[in-house]
């Protein structure tokens, strides 16, 4: 299998460097590195600023399937768009505040909305100008997604006709605080159980008294997640018709994990050449008891972990590249993604705070009692804590391990 890129990418690579060279200035180039999983608290305004100036250069939704410039957006290859996330990493750009809307709602809308629905919605994201965040979780239906009861009652007043309200409770929802929409998957038909009944509804954030968004404050100290709580909010959209929601939301589902999945992973590399450098920093000390042993030393059993890691990362790259065109063909293949990264960033967490041993549980010297917690904290001490989450949301592991039973290997479907 080639795994390089041809002439007319590594063209592509150098003009996104140049571009990216250029515009990396001033309080974008004080916000490289800020934002992101475990750190989407950090310089919000900058890293919004920054989603405008990428809708300007076009360079958001090159991979929608729509013309080359229907929206003001560039039209890239798969290995392009591979390419154009490379070199964002390497220049460690801002943390994208967009890439719900970029990522997962625009080409839902491109494969179940109507054209009224692209037209009014995809200008806003490829601009850089509106923000999205998914309602999907609750506190009764994370992984099994099919307990929904936040529930849509259709407007019966006179010329409120399409107009849905909406009442329930949303959680986990990422960038909920900054979104102007939401897609919500609600219960339409009063009665309805599990996958029937429900409905990809549409709704505005700025909805005060009907829309009220609640961080939770996590163990890391930040909070990256929000309750999103709706009474009676009006929905104006609904995609892919009433009572069509379970289709499209897994239908959105299965757009998540593709190019996406790549970008991810250069994330992750980053991550695990600190957690490599400062391995080679203590002169490849360690703590193989973990925490509690202050006793540094030589250590050949995270030595091998690291190299593990390092070797896993690799292989998850390949078989992404491998994969790519054609995720979403075969039900088990997010699965196995969302398996294979999740436990892998979770065993880095732990790695890094391996490698510091006894140190790493306490925070720098200059913290004291009565400051945020989250200044006490260092970035092993966050990855390590944010990653035990890692196999839980997004679909916990024990949820993808079914699909893959069942959906792959045709084992017996479990008992409900």
């Amino acid at each position: 299998m080639d795994f390089s890129f041809g002439a007319e990418d590594e063209e592509l690579r150098a003009r996104a460097r140049a571009w990216l060279t250029e515009h990396l200035v001033g309080p974008y180039a004080r916000a490289t590195g800020l934002g992101g999983p475990g750190s989407e608290h950090e310089g919000v305004a900058a890293r919004r600023a920054w989603e405008r100036e990428l809708g300007r250069g076009g360079w958001i939704g090159q991979g929608w399937e729509v013309p080359a410039g229907a929206y003001g957006q560039q039209r890239l290859s798969l290995t392009g768009q591979v390419v154009w996330a490379e070199e964002y990493a390497a220049l460690r750009a801002p943390g994208r505040v967009g890439h719900i809307g970029e990522n997962l709602l625009a080409p839902t809308l491109i494969a179940y909305g109507s054209q009224e629905q692209r037209d009014r919605f995809l200008p806003g994201i490829a601009r850089g100008e509106e923000l999205w965040c998914q309602g999907y979780s609750e506190p009764g239906a994370g992984s099994d997604l099919a307990g929904v009861r936040t529930v849509a009652v259709r407007e019966s007043r006179r010329g409120a006709a399409g107009l849905f309200r909406v009442t329930g409770q949303k959680i986990w929802t990422s960038l909920a605080r900054d979104a102007d929409w939401c897609f919500v998957l609600a219960r339409t038909e009063a009665g309805s159980k599990r996958h029937r009944g429900l409905s990809f509804l549409l709704v505005a954030m700025d909805q005060p008294g009907r829309v009220d968004v609640r961080p939770i404050r996590q163990m890391s100290g930040t909070s990256e997640f929000n309750e999103v709580f709706f009474d009676g909010a009006v929905a104006a959209e609904v995609v892919g018709g009433e009572g069509e929601g379970w289709s499209v939301a897994m239908g959105l589902l299965a757009l998540e994990r593709g190019v996406s999945t790549l970008v991810q992973q250069i994330g992750f590399a980053a991550e695990l050449e600190r957690v490599l450098a400062a391995f080679a920093a203590s002169g490849g000390a360690g703590a193989s008891g973990g925490l509690g042993d202050s006793a540094p030393r030589d250590d050949p059993v995270l030595r091998d972990r690291l190299v593990r890691q390092w070797a896993e990362l690799r292989t998850m790259r390949w078989n992404a590249l491998r994969t790519l065109g054609s995720v979403g063909d075969d039900d088990g293949a997010p699965s196995v993604a969302k398996l294979l990264w999740g436990g892998w960033h979770r065993r880095l967490g732990e790695l890094a705070v391996a490698v510091r041993g006894a140190a790493a549980s306490a925070g720098p010297a200059d913290w004291a009692p009565g400051l945020p917690y989250e200044l006490g904290l260092d970035e092993e001490q966050r990855l390590f804590l944010f990653t035990r989450a890692d196999t839980i949301y997004g679909g916990s592991d024990e949820i993808q391990r079914n699909i893959i039973a069942e959906r792959v290997l045709g084992l017996p479907r479990e008992t409900r």
